[in-house]
């Protein structure tokens, strides 16, 4: 009897919070904590959630909303800082916890339902006292992508959101552009093994690099990866059903059309050596496609995924950032704030929509979108003629006027041998791997030339397989001998056309895959120095194996690499590099 009168209040109260005891959570006397309140979802599912309100304050205010899978709730503790800030700047701070995690009795589903709950969460935050019915939301990786979550079925007291770095489940994480990529196979471990985080299990490198070095070394399927970890990763499996972006990850976020839907402010930040920034930049680029009249600001710079949630650091991945491109984001983020939901000023730093940091310059400028940061284009032909300086072969601006092409013969049973090797770190280095793909380069530039932008372009190649992995990696090289490292392109040759459709190649038919989605770069050439392009077969530990035979490549193992892959580069080939050639505005004046 006791139990059915709990469900039927729990079934009553549907929407409400329960259980609101008043702690301090070292916050001190000024503040009046709510830290096990539990909302309960349209669903009956329960969300764990904190508010944080200026003690003695009884106007009703905007109010500042986290929503992340990440508890970090310990005493003095990140969480409970980011509740304190948004009450000192004269809000009422919410932090809420995906389904299962912290004090909700639910499972947990990482990306699935945190859509809706975010939605149901605000609804609750609507209807509050201490609530003037406005809400802004912000936050880093995971945090940004339960914005953009919240946002396919936008609640209307949700006025505006500030996501940097945010993840774009399904071609961000755990794949990229239909390459399922290793990090998120312990990620999942890390957030579900209990109601807070597994730390254990996400300081644990050792056990996932051995697991790693395993399968790369037996070749063993990419599906078996759990068995040779020893323990059963369901959420892994899950994903791997799931190759294709199809309707169970475009459930998770705005999709085509719906973006024309998003009709509030936002301001997106991100990082040019951010892992992540194909999917923070798809946000932009698809709500400015379906809303082009929309209010979305951007702000980029020399970060990585953490350095952008943290408005940078001095030194990345071996490369020392000048202060000037350091910037106070908590500052930038609640002058946002002030601006939307207090009808404040908008922030002096936002000169126009796109504010990006130009590296070797040193100076920020801006423009009105993607595109404009560029007055001009390169277009660079991959030609099989050698270049006699460097001993690589040409990028020529002059289309090819008889075909050719270079060959290239890979081995996927040789574990020896890694290609591709794309990933920026460090930045500069003194050389770049030349003993398989090949590696084309341009002449010298004489002029100053910024590279503005995301370069894209088309790759015709033919194959004696039905499938295959490219990457393509762009450097400067820099005039003293050493490679900076500009931006880079990982896809999948079926998938070249569209993401959520494989269509398989035609062994020995000569094909044109269309590239795009390289990570934006703005970074001013040094006079004497040229591009280069390195083009290759993306075949390491790290991600997954595509042998070619067509079958969904998480099946594929080195029993099916007996036939070599051979592949005809064409001189047909070219990147776009998107190129500011005169001085334009800048954000120092």
């Amino acid at each position: 009897m006791k139990k059915f009168l709990i469900l039927l209040v729990l079934l009553i109260t549907a929407g409400q919070a329960r259980a609101e005891l008043d702690t301090n959570l070292g916050l001190g006397t000024e503040y009046d904590v709510k830290d096990k309140i539990l909302i309960q979802t349209r669903d009956g599912a329960e969300i764990s959630a904190i508010v944080v309100k200026k003690k003695g304050n009884s106007l009703p205010l905007p109010t500042i909303f986290q929503f992340t899978i990440y508890v970090r709730d310990d005493k003095n503790g990140r969480d409970i800082n980011s509740l304190k800030k948004a009450v000192d700047n004269g809000y009422v701070g919410v932090i809420a916890y995906s389904r299962g995690k912290r004090h909700s009795s639910d499972n947990v589903f990482p990306y699935e339902t945190d859509g809706k709950d975010a939605y149901d969460v605000i609804n609750w935050i609507s209807k509050q006292t201490w609530s003037n019915g406005k809400v802004g939301m912000y936050g880093g990786s995971y945090n940004g992508f339960t914005q953009w979550a919240a946002t396919k079925q936008l609640n209307p007291s949700l006025k505006t959101i500030v996501p940097y770095v945010a993840n774009r489940p399904g071609m961000g994480l755990p794949m990229e552009s239909n390459i399922f990529i290793n990090p998120n196979y312990e990620w999942a471990f890390y957030v579900t093994n209990n109601k807070r985080l597994d730390n254990v299990v996400g300081n644990d490198r050792a056990r996932f690099r051995k697991m790693q070095n395993i399968w790369w070394e037996t070749g063993r399927p990419y599906r078996e990866l759990d068995e040779i970890d020893g323990q059963p990763n369901k959420f892994f499996q899950k994903w791997l059903l799931h190759p294709s972006y199809d309707e169970y990850w475009q459930s998770m976020v705005p999709y085509k059309e719906e973006f024309a839907n998003i009709d509030i402010p936002v301001l997106s930040v991100d990082g040019y050596y951010n892992d992540s920034q194909v999917s923070g930049l798809y946000y932009l680029r698809q709500h400015l496609k379906y809303n082009p009249n929309a209010q979305h600001y951007l702000i980029i710079g020399p970060y990585d995924h953490f350095g952008a949630q943290r408005g940078g650091q001095s030194n990345m991945r071996g490369l020392a950032i000048d202060d000037n491109a350091l910037i106070d984001l908590n500052k930038i983020t609640y002058e946002w704030f002030d601006y939307i939901l207090k009808e404040g000023v908008k922030p002096s730093f936002l000169k126009d929509k796109v504010n990006y940091y130009v590296m070797g310059e040193n100076v920020w400028r801006s423009a009105p979108t993607i595109e404009s940061m560029s007055n001009s284009t390169l277009q660079l032909f991959l030609t099989e003629k050698e270049d006699f300086v460097s001993k690589f072969y040409k990028l020529d601006s002059r289309r090819p006027a008889k075909e050719d092409y270079l060959q290239q013969e890979v081995d996927f049973s040789d574990r020896k041998i890694s290609n591709n090797d794309y990933y920026p770190d460090p930045i500069i280095r003194d050389q770049i791997d030349t003993e398989n793909g090949y590696v084309f380069v341009s002449d010298t530039f004489n002029n100053e030339t910024i590279v503005n932008g995301s370069f894209s372009g088309e790759l015709v190649v033919s194959i004696n397989k039905k499938d295959v992995d490219l990457g393509i990696t762009l450097y400067e090289l820099l005039p003293n001998g050493k490679y900076f490292h500009l931006s880079y392109n990982i896809f999948r040759a079926s998938y070249s056309n569209d993401p959520s459709k494989r269509n398989l190649l035609t062994p020995g038919k000569k094909e044109k895959l269309k590239f795009y989605d390289s990570r934006l770069i703005s970074r001013k050439m040094e006079k004497g120095s040229r591009l280069v392009v390195y083009v290759n077969v993306n075949k390491n530990p790290f991600s997954q194996i595509n042998y070619g035979t067509g079958t969904d490549v998480s099946d594929e193992s080195i029993n099916d690499a007996e036939e070599e892959l051979i592949i005809n580069w064409y001189n047909e080939s070219f990147i776009n590099v998107p190129v500011l050639k005169k001085s334009v505005k800048n954000l120092n004046g």
